[in-house]
């Protein structure tokens, strides 16, 4: 995070991104700020407050992409959510406060894993004696007569049995090591994790109380163990995941999160526009309007309580997104629009763009269907030619359908080669060329029919 520049967040979103340069510099920018907070003294760091964005442009443009590759470039928790979400059940919808619980909850997640990666090797060595304990159970235990102590039985067994005990434990290992015992069976004792889900359906704030019910219960209960007999290298994995799981210091972990999440964190607000009220004289809209009034506290700043504990959500960045092609930004409350005062506007994508999606980008569409042709020893190759029509094509439909952006390569894609991939396990053909005359041919009947293409396209 700290070696990344604007103009290399703007490169690195460039490999997975066709075009809307203004978003992309504009999320740089609110990135490099947060790296830059950290580095002014105290007394002003808590006073800078992240200057949240609004994404505005149709749908499959690149603005939810744009805020996930931008999450992983910086390796911070990131968490998508529809803002209709909260509406829909009735005037109260889900509890708004449940995106931080789940965005911290993502995240104590992710940094246990990395913690139980990082004591891995210590866990295996754990893993690999216990193996050894079931292998070669200890002595039975020697019935001592009157006057012998069983602190001297048990020097005398160590005296006579341990070197014994120790060379077969050591071929064991070494045995082990080697993998000449993968094929043997151990009785392991495996916690049985059939436990019954009780969900709760309530009203706001209750969301909590199912997941605390949960948690008080299962430490109440006995844990259910049941006894499997399974091959040595499934019980090594099952024991080194026990291992590990003791060996991490959950305290620690919640805490790392915590802090994380409150100064990294970024909450993606999909479909805000949703949730805008519209002018119309049917009075106010109370759900829409009261979902934007229980963001507010949120966005500007507020303490959530969570199990894990306080969760501050000062420096959080949020992105929002919307088409806002029913309202506009100005529709938000007031309050609400102050706490997103960075607003970009997304281009709609012509067919420069689609030839450009098609081909560019690491996980270019076109290179996903090679890849997976190639599975069945296929080539397939793409004439440039071949490109340019779908992509006018994708153009087309766009114009006399609905604009779903770039989603509607995937359709036309699978409309196109649906033959070829349905016959690919039989068929003798090595090398499959795709040129412009094909994608015609293939694709020209549901075209020319509006109607069919309005089902299919």
């Amino acid at each position: 995070m700290s070696d990344l520049k604007p103009s290399e967040i703007v490169e690195e979103l460039d490999k997975y991104i066709i075009g809307q340069d203004q978003a992309k510099r504009s999320v740089a920018i609110a990135l490099r700020n947060r790296w830059r907070r950290r580095q002014v003294p105290e007394d002003i760091r808590d006073e800078i407050a992240p200057k949240n964005i609004i994404l505005i442009g149709p749908t499959g443009v690149g603005k939810t992409e744009i805020a996930r590759r931008l999450a992983r470039l910086t390796d911070s928790p990131f968490y998508k959510v529809e803002a209709s979400k909260f509406t829909e059940v009735g005037y109260v919808g889900r509890d708004v406060e449940s995106m931080i619980r789940d965005l911290l909850e993502l995240t104590v997640n992710n940094v246990k894993e990395r913690e139980k990666e990082a004591v891995q090797e210590r866990a295996q060595q754990a893993a690999v004696e216990r193996m050894l304990d079931l292998l070669l159970p200890k002595p039975a235990a020697h019935h001592y007569g009157e006057g012998e102590s069983a602190k001297e039985t048990q020097f005398e067994l160590v005296k006579e049995n341990g070197s014994e005990t120790s060379s077969t434990r050591e071929k064991l290992r070494k045995m082990l090591l080697e993998g000449k015992l993968d094929n043997r069976y151990v009785d392991l004792d495996v916690q049985d994790r059939s436990m019954p889900i009780v969900e709760i359906f309530s009203s706001a704030g209750m969301e909590e109380m199912g997941v605390n019910m949960k948690d008080m219960l299962g430490g109440l209960m006995p844990k259910n163990t049941k006894r499997r007999k399974i091959k040595v290298p499934e019980a090594m994995s099952i024991l080194t995941q026990e291992e590990a799981q003791d060996m991490v210091d959950m305290d620690r972990v919640v805490k790392l999160a915590i802090e994380t999440v409150e100064q990294s964190g970024i909450i993606f607000l999909d479909e805000i526009d949703k949730v805008a009220g519209r002018d119309g004289g049917h009075g106010p809209d109370v759900s829409r309007e009261g979902v934007q009034r229980d963001l507010l506290p949120i966005v500007e700043g507020s303490t959530v309580t969570t199990k894990y504990g306080p969760v501050r959500t000062d420096h959080i960045l949020f992105i929002a997104s919307g088409a806002f092609h029913i309202c506009k930004p100005s529709d938000l409350i007031p309050e609400l629009q102050g706490r997103f005062p960075i607003r970009v506007e997304l281009n709609s994508l012509g067919k420069k763009e689609f030839e450009r999606i098609l081909t560019e980008p690491r996980n270019a569409l076109l290179l996903q269907y090679m890849a997976l042709l190639r599975t069945e020893g296929i080539d397939i190759v793409f004439e440039d030619d071949a490109v340019s029509e779908i992509a006018a094509i994708a153009e087309d439909v766009n114009a006399r359908t609905e604009n779903i952006g770039a989603r509607r390569l995937h359709t036309l894609m699978e409309c196109l080669l649906e033959e070829i991939l349905f016959a690919a396990p039989d068929t003798d053909e090595k090398k499959i060329v795709v040129d412009g005359n094909y994608v015609t041919t293939k694709l020209k009947d549901v075209i020319e029919d509006e109607d069919l293409s309005r089902y299919i396209l």
